[in-house]
């Protein structure tokens, strides 16, 4: 399947949050592995990665969707250990990153998990939002105004038999008895 080419890190339109992180190869060094400097774009459903802050085509970019996201100071032995997260989808490559502080990659962590609650929910996003609202509003007036509708029509006609009456209806022309 081929998928749309990334845009350029400079459409700002749908960036939810960018700034520079620490990527982990997925290729491990002779010494371990490597961790790379890189600008990191996420928007509405796409994890992106650069080389840096001015490059036009990323070295890498995935659908967000399915992912999760988790502080992981397992991955760094060094100071750095409480800067640390993780990206991981079953069946899917696990993406380790090292943001610039604890606060920033408790940050990076919070934005992912909001927006997988967005794409997996079912709602209507915030700018609608209000005019669901008022239709919610709409419908539960409406409910309560045919309650006691029914209620009154119930009170004009207390003595109605119900006992062994027919439920349907009979129409003009129709034997009752044919039923």
């Amino acid at each position: 399947l081929e998928e749309n080419p990334p845009k350029p890190v400079l459409d700002t339109g749908n960036i939810l949050k960018q700034g520079y992180l620490d990527k982990r190869s997925r290729d491990h060094g002779f010494f371990g592995s490597e961790w790379h400097k890189r600008w990191c774009v996420l928007n509405r459903k796409t994890f992106y990665y650069y080389a840096n802050e001015k490059s036009k085509q990323p070295k890498g970019s995935f659908s967000i969707e399915r992912y999760s996201a988790r502080l992981a100071s397992h991955l760094r032995k060094d100071s750095r250990k409480k800067c640390c997260f993780e990206l991981t989808c079953p069946g899917k490559r696990t993406y380790e990153f090292t943001a610039p502080s604890p606060a920033e990659a408790e940050d990076w962590v919070d934005q992912i998990q909001f927006l997988l609650k967005d794409l997996s929910s079912l709602t209507i996003p915030c700018e609608e939002e209000e005019e669901e609202e008022e239709l919610y509003n709409d419908v539960d007036s409406s409910d309560s105004v045919n309650t006691s509708h029914t209620t009154t029509l119930n009170q004009d006609e207390p003595n109605m038999e119900v006992e062994g009456e027919d439920i349907y209806e009979v129409l003009p022309g129709e034997d009752p008895k044919s039923k």
